[in-house]
């Protein structure tokens, strides 16, 4: 087990972002698909990625890499137009977005076509998927056990009506407009219930659009999909991670000043909403032509609803805990299915470094504005739990050791080398 100290420390600097991880998923996807050869540049390859990565490979699309400056990669893929999924073995790692994104996607024409993982996501909800599907000619069958993988797939994705809850993961919605499109006749999407997490369902259409493929999208209600249509070359860049974003925004505000660059201000990415939910809280943002400058700031407490921005909830945490006054944040039910138990998991961990924080099925409470002890943690096999409790040791008296470190290799590998040329101290 990796385990880190970091020294509190304020940090100041200027520091780029590192590429999408949502927007890399999608782009890969969306280039193994195509009808000839694309160019993904700016690649990150983090765990998740390369879980994608294969998964493409595994359904006939042909990837190179070549490593760029900066420790990124540019990907040069060769689409398979259409996946062969017969008989293969398409391997999710620890990735719920490549699990939900390639069931769909797979089903296309399936023969015996598995899909396994590891850690906790055989215990990641696919209800939705086997809903779905029930009564169509796809058939899904998982073990007799409550894990939901190793998932068996047989049988041909059809077109027509598919309902889907809208208060569960939107990745399942991404999977169905991945592969509808590629299937003979049109089909609907129909979202019963609001949709939670729709910021995550525009950044598919975005690049589906880029990949010359149209979903016409009635208020994330009702999506209509063409069938019959092809994804179309492209070369594209990854934008900067506004999810990865919002710990330097955080780390800023506690003290110091940042700029981050490699960020747009009018990207679809939903995580963008840490700006206006920072400077509700008081926070000093202002966006520049290369990015976004974070200063110093006094915050105070206020209500959060995360419905739409489930991945920021440890970060706002940890806010929370820097903010005078209470901070509640809510809509947050969906976090205890994620990597680690998040809601738990950012109980936990901030309690023992000294926060005050309670938990109940679907919000935390933070009553914040004082120092926090420091103390040693567990990061719950989550990377979202070690960047954000790095964060919070710029709160602490003493040093914050985390257990656990090398989760943050699922989705920001350089977190730690990043953190350092901004000033922060890892021993």
């Amino acid at each position: 087990m990796n385990t880190k100290k970091i020294i509190p420390k304020v940090i100041s600097g200027r520091i780029k972002m590192p590429p999408s991880k949502s927007v890399s998923h999608r782009m890969i996807i969306a280039a193994a698909l195509s009808d000839g050869l694309c160019s993904i540049s700016g690649v990150l390859l983090s765990d998740d990625i390369r879980a994608t990565i294969k998964a493409c490979e595994a359904l006939g699309a042909r990837i190179i890499l070549r490593r760029q400056p900066g420790g990124l990669y540019k990907l040069s893929i060769f689409g398979c137009s259409m996946p062969d999924a017969k008989g293969k073995i398409i391997d999710c790692f620890e990735s719920g977005s490549t699990l939900r994104f390639l069931v769909p996607i797979a089903g296309i024409d399936a023969k015996n076509t598995r899909l396994i993982g590891r850690g906790r996501l055989p215990k990641r909800p696919m209800k939705p998927y086997h809903d779905a599907f029930a009564g169509t000619t796809l058939k899904l069958d998982k073990p007799a056990s409550q894990a939901e993988l190793p998932l068996t797939l047989s049988g041909k994705l059809e077109n027509g009506v598919y309902h889907l809850p809208g208060d569960v993961s939107s990745q399942f919605v991404t999977g169905l407009l991945f592969a509808l499109p590629l299937i003979d006749g049109d089909s609907e999407i129909i979202i019963d219930g609001p949709l939670e997490s729709a910021p995550y369902v525009d950044i598919t259409i975005d690049v589906m659009d880029k990949f010359g493929v149209k979903i016409e999208n009635d208020g994330h209600r009702r999506f209509s999909v063409a069938g019959g249509q092809r994804y179309k070359s492209a070369d594209l860049t990854v934008p900067g991670d506004w999810s990865q974003a919002a710990f330097y925004a955080a780390m800023a505000s506690f003290g110091g000043s940042l700029h981050l660059t490699g960020l747009d201000s009018d990207d679809v990415q939903g995580d963008r909403v840490i700006v206006d939910i920072l400077r509700k809280m008081g926070g000093r943002l202002s966006y520049t032509q290369s990015g976004l400058f974070v200063a110093e700031a006094d915050l105070h407490g206020t209500d959060i609803d995360v419905s739409a921005c489930p991945d920021l909830v440890p970060i706002l945490a940890a806010i929370g805990a820097a903010a005078e006054g209470t901070t509640r944040i809510l809509g947050a039910r969906r976090l205890r299915l994620k990597e680690s138990d998040r809601l738990a998991a950012v109980t936990d961990t901030l309690g023992r470094l000294g926060a005050i924080i309670e938990s109940d099925s679907d919000s935390l409470t933070i009553q914040g504005g004082k120092q926090l002890f420091g103390g040693k943690i567990s990061a719950f096999n989550d990377h979202r739990i070690v960047m954000a409790m790095t964060a919070a040791a710029s709160l602490c008296a003493h040093p914050v050791i985390i257990d656990g470190c090398e989760a943050v290799t699922k989705s920001y590998p350089d977190f730690f080398s990043d953190y350092e040329t901004i000033g922060g101290i890892v021993v």
